[in-house]
């Protein structure tokens, strides 16, 4: 074998080297990307969860306190104290 032969064989190697490091890096990239996504997704749907909650229990309250409904913007609330 030549010293030309050796060498390429040998640069092939480590460019095959590389180029499986370089995948097993991004593959470890995207599998964290997946997981904090999955986790973010979670967090939103604990979120909405706890909001609908909120909101019904707001609702039950002023339904306790006789309010019927909650003003929707300030001048409609100033509208109601000049009457």
């Amino acid at each position: 074998m030549t010293q030309t032969t050796a060498l390429n064989k040998y640069l092939n190697v480590r460019s095959f080297v590389r180029l499986r490091g370089v995948q097993t890096l991004l593959q470890q990239m995207q599998d964290k990307f997946q997981t904090m996504s999955d986790q973010i997704i979670g967090r939103i749907d604990e979120m909405s969860t706890r909001i609908d909650d909120l909101e019904k229990n707001i609702a039950d309250l002023m339904t306790q306190a006789g309010v019927e409904e909650i003003e929707a913007t300030p001048e409609k609330a100033k509208e109601g104290q000049g009457s």
